[in-house]
C-alpha cells in the first residue's frame, strides 16, 4: 500500500467536520461590521437574560471545541446576529448533530414542520390521517 493510500484510508475513517454554525456566526458578525466585543455584548437572550460569553464565540469562530449551545444561547446569538433563531437552529443542528435542515420549495411547508414538534403525539397521528385523506400517499 502506498503512503498516500494509507493516508486516504485513515482520512476516510474520520467523521466529516461540519462548520455551518461557526461559519454563520463569523459571516454575520462580519456583515454587521462588529468587533467580537461588540457582538458579544449584544449576545443576550431577550427572554431569559442568558449571555453568550466572548470566549465561547471566539473559540467557535476559530474552530476550537465548544459545547453546543442550548436554546437560550441560540436566542442570544440570534439577537446579536439580527436573524431568526430558526436559522441558527438549523446551522447548529448541522454542525453539532449532523442534522440537515428541511428544505422545501415552500416556506409554508417548513413552517408547518417547525410547528409540528409542539403538537401532542396523539394529535400528530390525527393530523397525519387528515393529511392522508386530503392528499393520499403516493404508491
Amino acid at each position: 500500500m502506498a503512503a498516500n493510500d494509507e493516508q486516504t484510508s485513515t482520512q476516510g475513517d474520520m467523521p466529516e467536520r461540519r462548520t455551518q454554525f461557526a461559519d454563520l456566526i463569523r459571516r454575520r458578525r462580519s456583515e454587521l461590521n462588529e468587533s467580537l466585543d461588540t457582538f458579544a455584548e449584544k449576545a443576550v437572550d431577550p427572554v431569559s437574560g442568558k449571555r453568550v460569553k466572548r470566549g465561547w464565540i471566539y473559540r467557535l469562530e476559530t474552530g476550537e471545541p465548544v459545547t453546543p449551545p442550548v436554546y437560550e444561547e441560540l436566542r442570544a446569538l440570534a439577537n446579536a446576529c439580527e436573524l431568526p433563531v430558526e436559522q441558527l437552529q438549523d446551522a447548529a443542528g448541522q454542525q453539532f448533530h449532523g442534522v440537515d435542515p428541511l428544505t422545501s420549495g415552500s416556506s409554508e411547508a417548513t413552517a408547518y414542520v417547525r410547528k409540528l414538534d409542539r403538537v401532542p403525539a396523539d394529535q400528530r397521528d390525527r393530523l397525519l390521517r387528515l393529511i392522508d385523506t386530503l392528499v393520499p400517499p403516493e404508491e
